[in-house]
């Protein structure tokens, strides 16, 4: 109370600032790291356009650019996304720190999921292709197909584990959290929404151009309780869940409970038309359906990936992560008023 003025209001005190470590240079330290990241991941596109060149040369087969489509897309929209964050982070932006966050949990959490998976496939991969020498081109030694799985496996586990692992702790830190906000003090369009949501706004919006270039890349196949859609009725179901996925990414960016029951309902219908579709056909017949040469569809006959069931099984598992954060995310959530 002022002494002067009793009536005077009494001065609420105020806490002193949470101490910090500056963590200006990590930042453009990291954010360097991300751009070549993201110039690595533009790397990947013409690569894969030479070597689709090259395989069709090498089977007198017409180059199907097509069926890669997909892939190029997502090295094309990943270059582009990192070389833009890593300029964020040097930049020390709060918005930056976020999507960096959010992509290196999606980049660790997937690369654990990919690494299980292939500890599962590549030996099998392995022993279904050593077994399938001919008289021209016999079949590789287990020494060499020892060497392989372990040099596949070192590749899996520093690109997809350690190097996530290690984004993820310094952009999760503290002190770079709130070097970022002192830098930064702007609210950004990231902060009106619990980066958990978030994450799941962006893969949902991710999708929305994937199903766009299905009806180029694919022809527009798309299981469909039991059946596959080609064609215009393929392409209008790839249309309807691409402004499906972005109408429920804008309501769960609004923090809007419709948006979760929406994303609910249409991934277990989604996953009981797959997996009444695979459980009738071969994913072999996808691959025919959506144009692949014939050599490709050979290969992955022999390689023994995804054919029979498997595939129905794999997206049953698949789909289990995504349930499961489904789940976790709603505690965020607000009901409609």
């Amino acid at each position: 109370m002022d002494e002067q003025n009793p009536k005077a209001a009494p001065i609420e005190p105020t806490l002193p600032p949470v101490p910090y470590k500056e963590r200006s240079t990590g930042l453009i330290v990291f954010g360097i790291l991300t751009i070549l990241l993201g110039c690595l991941s533009g790397l990947f596109v013409p690569l894969m356009l030479v070597g689709q060149a090259a395989s069709a040369k090498a089977t007198d087969a017409p180059a199907t650019f097509s069926t890669i489509l997909p892939a190029i897309s997502i090295y094309g929209i990943l270059a582009v996304a990192l070389v833009w964050l890593g300029i964020g982070s040097i930049m020390a932006r709060r918005w930056a720190r976020a999507l960096l966050l959010i992509f290196s949990w999606s980049w660790l959490i997937m690369g654990l999921f990919v690494s299980v998976f292939m500890a599962f496939m590549i030996p099998k991969t392995m022993a279904n292709l050593s077994a399938s020498g001919t008289t021209g081109h016999p079949a590789m030694p287990p020494a060499a197909i020892a060497g392989m799985m372990v040099g596949m496996f070192l590749v899996f586990g520093v690109f997809f584990v350690i190097l996530p692992a290690v984004w993820t702790f310094f952009y999760n830190s503290r002190h770079v959290k709130a070097t970022c906000e002192t830098r930064d003090p702007v609210t950004r369009w990231t902060d009106a929404c619990p980066l958990p949501v978030l994450g799941f706004c962006l893969w949902l919006v991710f999708s929305v151009p994937m199903m766009l270039i299905m009806p180029i890349a694919g022809h527009g196949v798309m299981p469909f309780f039991g059946i596959f859609l080609t064609g215009v009725p393929g392409t209008m179901l790839c249309l309807a869940i691409a402004a499906l996925w972005s109408y429920a990414a804008w309501l769960l960016y609004k923090l809007d409970r419709r948006g979760w029951w929406l994303v609910l309902i249409a991934l277990c219908v989604f996953m009981a038309s797959a997996f009444l579709t695979f459980a009738r056909h071969d994913v072999l017949e996808m691959y025919h359906l959506m144009g692949y040469p014939e050599a490709q569809i050979e290969q992955i006959q022999k390689s023994g990936l995804l054919v029979g069931n498997r595939m129905m099984w794999l997206m049953a598992f698949s789909v289990l992560p995504f349930l499961g954060y489904l789940l976790f995310i709603r505690k965020f959530l607000r009901r409609k008023s």
